[in-house]
This record gives structure tokens, sequence and C-alpha cells, in this order.
């Protein structure tokens, strides 16, 4: 089963919007080693969302991984996570500003 060591996906997030990050392919299983926020704004603190979807599932509480965590302002968190993803499974995101970015990195095994 070959693997492929990749970003997964990259979002410059809107306010108050659930923003899918990252989709798993078809025939796929991915392993998400960490994910990056980073609030690019210098004057304000805010908060995040990060959930993981089984199948595409409609967003529910029991999918998120953090919910309305704290990031100051020009901060950076790293969440090294370990997650196992199957095929349509959906890593989402969500910010309360508009100037958070998300990255999703980790590995594809096909």
């Amino acid at each position: 089963m070959p693997e492929t060591y990749k970003i997964l996906g990259q979002v410059a997030a809107t306010a108050n919007t659930t923003h899918n990050v990252y989709t798993v392919p078809a025939a796929t299983q991915t392993v998400v080693s960490s994910i990056v926020v980073v609030n690019r704004n210098n004057g304000s603190n805010c908060t995040y969302r990060v959930a993981a979807q089984q199948a595409g599932a409609a967003l529910a509480n029991q999918h998120y991984l953090a919910y309305d965590a704290p990031i100051a302002a020009l901060d950076t968190v790293a969440l090294s996570l370990g997650i196992t993803l199957g095929n349509t499974d959906v890593i989402s995101v969500y910010t309360s500003n508009s100037n958070l970015s998300f990255s999703v990195f980790g590995t594809e095994i096909t």
C-alpha cells in the first residue's frame, strides 16, 4: 500500500463559516499527523473549531476535536493528533475571525 506524505489541505477561513479543509478520496485511508492554526491579526484574539466527520456526515456535537478554543493575536497553535480517517471522512474548521489560516498535514494510503 503506497503512502504519500503531504499537505492535505489549507484554508484562510471566513468568519462564522464552516469550511471543509480535507475530504479523504475514494479508495484511500489517511492519517492526519497535525493541524496548524495561525492567527494573522495583530490586534484580535479569537476562537476556532476543528471537527472530524465520518463519511461526510452532517456536522454534529460529537465530531468536534476542538470547540471554541482560544488563539491569541499573531499566535500559532500546532495540534499533533494522529487521527485515522477512512474514505469520504472530512476535516472541517470554523473561526470567529477572518484572519485565521488552517493547514492539515498527513499521509494518504492507497
